[in-house]
């Protein structure tokens, strides 16, 4: 493991009023021969919007615009639109992300949108319908893997404390829900699990970055290998974390003791993995595939 040398490598801007707090949780896509991030920012609102800055190399954030590439329009994220997750399909960029509104009852859930890759490479905002696949379910943490099994899409979401999957034929209608990996007890991921970024395909299976929580509140990072044609069958689970908080951006902060991934991309055979440190700046780190599975 290798933290990049430039962490964090986006931090709060003084000035632009809808991330001066905190900027964290970005989604990750290697497109045009650029790695985009699509992140999480905070200001003095409290509301959650998302921004966007690029690199050229992945490690270097050589664009970043001053206003947001996504904002919260319905009731139901009247409080912010969170850590969102990209994934590539058939000329779309499908996002995931978490819908959060002020009511006690189902505060947060999953929202899904989409928008051309044309459109996200001019940075035309032309965002699609946004959609509660699970409508009125207290959950959060989505992701959409890269491609169809057995003509459907696959989503990985979080129902505390478990990670679960399910199934769609048309992005709207989703069905077998089923829990696939549950917490460990005694162990870096004793509380809860979930997502971090969409799983990427490679020839073993498909390599699944994913969060885990203790009972102090440390999040973590761990790493799963599941089965090519069979979503539900994972075939290694790393015993211990990849990446856990050390540095000082990683342990003080909104939220202390936090590394938290909504996006990775592989890119000249090192998996690049974006992640949050302590709510507060988005970091990096890379690691060789070899590294990550035995």
């Amino acid at each position: 493991m290798k933290r990049f040398k430039g962490n964090p490598i986006l931090e709060p801007v003084p000035g632009h009023y809808w991330e001066t707090r905190e900027v964290f949780n970005s989604a990750a896509l290697y497109a045009g021969d650029r790695v985009h991030l699509l992140y999480r920012a905070m200001g003095d609102d409290r509301i959650s919007r998302l921004g966007y800055a690029s690199s050229s190399d992945g490690y270097t954030i050589d664009e970043r615009h001053s206003e947001p590439a996504f904002s919260p329009t319905n009731p139901c994220e009247n409080l912010g639109c969170e850590d969102p997750r990209l994934t590539l399909m058939d000329g779309k960029c499908l996002m995931t992300y978490t819908a959060y509104r002020n009511t006690p009852m189902n505060a947060f859930q999953i929202s899904l949108t989409q928008i051309s890759l044309t459109d996200f490479l001019s940075h035309d905002w032309n965002w699609g319908e946004r959609m509660l696949p699970f409508e009125g379910i207290h959950n959060k943490n989505a992701v959409i893997l890269p491609r169809k099994i057995q003509g459907r899409y696959v989503m990985y979401h979080r129902i505390e404390p478990a990670l679960c999957v399910a199934y769609s034929k048309d992005l709207k209608q989703w069905c077998d829900m089923k829990t696939v990996l549950h917490p460990r007890p005694d162990s870096w991921d004793s509380l809860k699990v979930g997502a971090a970024a969409p799983p990427i395909e490679i020839n073993e299976g498909w390599l699944f970055i994913y969060h885990g929580v203790d009972y102090n509140y440390v999040y973590r990072l761990g790493v799963l290998l599941i089965d090519t044609n069979d979503p539900e069958n994972i075939l290694y689970r790393s015993k211990d974390p990849i990446l856990e908080p050390k540095e000082a951006y990683e342990r003080f902060g909104k939220v202390p003791n936090v590394v938290f991934s909504c996006g990775s991309v592989l890119l000249d055979g090192k998996l690049l993995v974006y992640y949050g440190g302590a709510d507060t700046v988005v970091c990096g780190a890379e690691y060789d595939l070899g590294e990550l599975l035995p």
